[in-house]
């Protein structure tokens, strides 16, 4: 696996940068947040942004990152329902639409591929 993978850096600029999104715009995350959980979609909207913005921080302090990387891979799971929503509420809109609504789906595969690989990189002995 390429270095890029295994270090934290790119990762947890991924995930600033996807909490930002979410804060500055968080009407199209609102309208992807599952009908069966509770509260409002902003409110799950905020909550994952600020998840993001806590996983990116900690991935890039040494002692926090393995627990960082390990809960981002989890995180990634958690919120793959939204995107099967997303896939499911897009399949009436166009061609391209359609493809970046299910090209969504197997990307969330390498996300947490990557997460385990930095998080294996972090606890791999020095030597």
């Amino acid at each position: 696996m390429s270095r890029f993978f295994r270090s934290p850096k790119p990762l947890a600029g991924l995930l600033a940068a996807a909490g930002v999104t979410h804060l500055a715009k968080p009407r199209p995350y609102d309208a992807i947040v599952p009908r069966a959980l509770p509260g409002s979609p902003r409110a799950w909207t905020n909550a994952s942004a600020a998840v993001e913005l806590a996983l990116a921080a900690a991935l890039l302090a040494p002692r926090t990152r393995p627990a960082a990387a390990r809960a981002a891979a989890l995180f990634f799971c958690a919120v793959f329902p939204a995107n099967v929503k997303m896939a499911v509420d897009w399949r009436g809109r166009s061609t391209g639409e359609r493809a970046i609504a299910f090209g969504r789906l197997p990307l969330q595969v390498p996300l947490v591929l990557w997460a385990r690989a930095v998080a294996g990189e972090a606890t791999a002995p020095s030597g």
